[in-house]
């Protein structure tokens, strides 16, 4: 995440992420860690509250898409 490029929104507009699409499925602990970590940074940072809240509803079966979105809000960051 070092080399990446910074942006302006922590999520696209009409983003949608399902639990049941036909993606690859990422390693949940990471994924739960990552949640867990910008979770923990909304009580700071309320301008990401609802793209973490959002990305947080798919903890139990995370896709390459929910990694991609966490990925989007810690560019943001």
């Amino acid at each position: 995440m070092e080399d990446s490029n910074p942006i302006t929104t922590p999520m696209e507009l009409g983003m949608r992420l399902s639990k049941f699409e036909g993606e690859d499925k990422v390693n949940a602990s990471k994924y739960y860690s990552l949640v867990g970590s910008t979770r923990y940074l909304t009580c700071t940072r309320s301008d990401i509250a609802y793209s973490v809240g959002i990305v947080s509803r798919s903890v139990e079966y995370p896709r390459c898409s929910h990694l991609k979105a966490i990925r989007r809000i810690l560019r943001y960051i």
